[in-house]
């Protein structure tokens, strides 16, 4: 967990309740005492050993992500929301074992996952980055370096692609992390309208939502990322596996023409 950031990953959240717990042992046997210790310790540092041993971001995402978090959010938006260091790495990762050149990016926020994403690519790669608030865009855009090479597209993500697919577009990669509550609208249109090539890969952020899909609380976003890996597994068109990475990060690819 990023220090001053609230934990938003079941891991963190485990490590949070456990060292809760651990403040208010009081008198208990001493063996119990560092038992629990000891599981908090394992669960509180695991996130950070992961960032220890990942290759740095860019100093172009650094500064991003500080200015994210220096950044007053309010309402429904928080610092919290940055995909980080380590996400941002493994997204890049995917696009270069791909050799992807063409990435498609629902829910941008600061614009950290779709800078990172373009740094991976080729000279000739675009990512084309989705975003609702178009004053949390304006924010991402100012935080870009020229020549980022990631066209930003303001209004709701069903619209966009729409005109996407309206525009023949095709992407290789296909990153999904806006509304939860629209993620299977979203998947059937990247599968059904043509905006996925051939062998192209989608990753889905945030199935494992903070444990709430099989630990609770039930809340609106909890039920429906809870909906959409059930009716993923049930899909009959893709094969997918769910990385267990911060906040759970569904790999999906296509099995049927």
């Amino acid at each position: 967990m990023t220090p001053g950031l609230r934990p938003v990953t079941p891991l963190g959240l485990l490590a949070a309740r456990l060292d809760a717990v651990c403040g208010r042992l009081g008198a208990v046997e001493q063996g119990l005492r560092a038992e629990l210790e000891g599981i908090r310790d394992l669960a509180a540092g695991f996130e950070p050993y992961l960032e220890r041993h990942t290759s740095p971001e860019s100093a172009e995402l650094a500064a991003l992500a500080a200015a994210t978090r220096s950044a007053p959010w309010s309402g429904s938006l928080e610092a919290e929301m940055l995909s980080g260091h380590v996400e941002g790495r493994f997204l890049q990762f995917l696009l270069r074992m791909t050799g992807a050149r063409r990435v498609l990016e629902l829910g941008m926020f600061t614009g950290y996952s779709a800078l990172a994403m373009a740094q991976a690519l080729p000279a000739d790669g675009e990512v084309v980055a989705c975003e609702l608030d178009p004053e949390v865009a304006a924010f991402a855009q100012r935080c870009f370096p020229a020549g980022a090479r990631i066209d930003v597209r303001v209004g709701p993500a069903a619209d966009t692609l729409a005109t996407l697919a309206a525009e023949g577009r095709v992407f290789d990669v296909v990153f999904v992390d806006a509304d939860k509550a629209g993620y299977a609208g979203y998947l059937d249109a990247v599968l059904d309208g043509g905006l996925l090539a051939p062998g192209g890969l989608v990753a889905v952020d945030n199935t494992l939502m903070q444990g709430q899909p099989w630990a609770g609380p039930d809340t609106p976003n909890g039920a429906a990322i809870a909906a959409f890996n059930d009716r993923l597994t049930a899909d009959p068109r893709v094969e997918q596996v769910l990385v267990p990475l911060r906040d759970g990060i569904t790999l999906v690819r296509r099995t049927t023409p």
